[in-house]
């Protein structure tokens, strides 16, 4: 071995060592899907003009490294420099290094080196060197194949808190109400928590624990003998994940919040979303469906005669169970009849009416009196970084919706910053709506316009929605004041400097950084 081969199989280990705490952030992002981190990947190194050029350049020094072991150097310095933007430790996603993360790269590191023995095999330590310098720029590649090798590995693994749950389950007996939807899950979650902690016991899954761990985590850990009801969301990436969770959770109140695009670049339809969301109703005695979304209120026809089905609407005085917005208030309405109104708190924004029209149907239906959920409605709790006001030292409202952010839920966030600063400085700030599949420059550029007509100062985070956030803004005769920066943090100073009493800022998501 020449010591200029020496150097360049150093310098891709190191490289590799690099690219692999990259790409193992992501894959703990993405649900550890072998899909996530090819597509992050792609995503990443053909962004950005920049991050192009370094992608090839990396690509051309492993292929040049095939007849000249030394120029694996050049791979090995522009993957250990590259993609810009993907950094190592991360603003909100830090590496943590679980037992799965950890067997993850283990099984990454073995599949590295196996390719490089083959190249070494086949051409000595030149081969080796262009062997190191291919594989450390598909890193990505390695990262989703241990991925896809280790699934069987880890669904035998949960397996066995899967029985230790239904275990639990099964010696609690509580009556589990099961919550789905693409949006306002934990919104409605919560409700149903707060409207039956009153008068039963009830625990609900912590945060937004909606997969099969989560789910295992939130019954072995929180449930006890004497809880009344369990309330668990469940989330989906795709057909039978619901079906699993129910086969051993076993709701027998389902509820569906809505149906959209949310996840679509996974799900591919939103005839598919409506069919994996409506696994939660097979085997349950009673299904709640906010009938406000045309394509759960023809589910509730087709449901109808094959369960109870009860219909919840945020705006339908018709509905079985309907909670509509009065002045400073709302109004709860039980097979068509007034049957109580709540204040509300003119400086707070008003709940979601849907999603509290869906847990008002589950309470109902567990015996809380529609006089006790009227009197509740007005107090509903609010959701950590679910359009959570609060005011800044400098004298402006804050209105914080950062956990994520949809269309319908942007749409309603845009109202309450429009009635809240009617004279002053209305700001948005955001990086746009992700995982909406081929809708999602469709959905960013109406984000864009439908902002655009609201607020005075509109500021655009990251790269990843940008064009499509401008080609809707620019669609408004008379656009508001743009501000683009790279990370959020720059638009928190860029808000400090600029708002004042009377003014109000709204936070639209933040998307992870591993997000370009």
């Amino acid at each position: 071995m020449t010591a200029l081969a020496g150097v360049a199989l150093g310098a891709c280990v190191a490289a590799s060592i690099l690219a692999a705490a990259r790409w193992l952030r992501v894959a703990q992002r993405e649900h550890y899907l072998a899909a996530g981190v090819v597509r992050f990947a792609w995503r990443w190194w053909t962004g950005s003009p920049l991050n192009l050029v370094i992608g090839l350049g990396a690509l051309s020094g492993a292929a040049a490294a095939t007849v000249a072991p030394g120029a694996a150097i050049a791979t090995a310095a522009l993957v250990g420099f590259g993609p810009v933007g993907l950094n190592l430790r991360g603003r909100t996603s830090r590496l943590s290094w679980t037992r799965r993360l950890s067997l993850v790269a283990a099984v990454t590191g073995v599949i590295e080196g196996a390719v490089v023995g083959l190249g070494a095999l086949a051409g000595g330590w030149s081969g080796a060197a262009a062997a190191i310098a291919f594989s450390a720029l598909a890193v990505p590649l390695l990262v989703a194949g241990a991925l896809a090798a280790l699934t069987p590995v880890e669904n035998r693994l949960a397996q066995g808190y899967v029985r230790r749950a239904s275990e639990l389950l099964a010696r609690a007996r509580p009556l589990v109400v099961g919550i789905t939807g693409s949006y306002g899950k934990t919104t409605t979650k919560n409700y149903v928590a707060y409207l039956l902690g009153g008068e039963r016991s009830v625990v609900a899954s912590p945060r937004s624990f909606n997969n099969r761990a989560g789910l295992t985590r939130t019954v072995i850990e929180h449930l006890t003998p004497g809880t009344d009801v369990l309330v668990a969301e469940m989330g989906a990436y795709g057909p039978g994940e619901i079906a699993d969770l129910c086969s051993w959770l076993r709701p027998e109140v389902a509820v569906i919040t809505s149906i959209g695009p949310a996840h679509l670049e996974r799900f591919g339809s939103l005839d598919r979303t409506l069919e994996a969301k409506a696994e939660i109703t097979s085997g349950a005695r009673l299904a709640v469906l906010n009938v406000d979304d045309s394509r759960l209120a023809a589910l509730a026809d087709r449901l109808e005669g094959t369960l109870k089905v009860v219909r919840a609407s945020g705006s339908d005085v018709s509905a079985d169970v309907a909670v509509l917005g009065l002045d400073h208030g709302l109004e709860l309405r039980v097979a068509g009849k007034a049957s109580g109104v709540a204040r509300l708190d003119p400086e707070s924004p008003p709940p979601i009416r849907t999603n509290a029209a869906c847990a008002a149907a589950v309470a109902l239906e567990l015996g809380i009196t529609p006089e006790q959920v009227a009197g509740r409605l007005g107090s509903l709790p609010g959701v950590p970084n679910r359009l959570q006001p609060y005011r800044a030292a400098g004298g402006y409202r804050v209105l914080d919706d950062t956990f994520n952010s949809n269309p319908a839920g942007a749409r309603h966030a845009l109202e309450v910053l429009a009635s809240l600063a009617p004279a002053g400085r209305r700001m948005l700030v955001t990086p746009g709506m992700v995982e909406l599949g081929r809708e999602q420059r469709a959905e960013n550029a109406a984000l864009g316009e439908a902002a655009a007509a609201v607020v005075t100062d509109f500021v655009l985070v990251g790269r990843t929605n940008r064009a499509a956030l401008l080609e809707g803004c620019r669609r408004v005769a008379a656009p508001p004041s743009l501000k683009m920066v790279d990370r959020r943090e720059e638009a928190v100073a860029w808000a400090q400097a600029e708002l004042g009493p009377g003014d109000v800022v709204l936070f639209e998501n933040d998307l992870p950084d591993h997000f370009p």
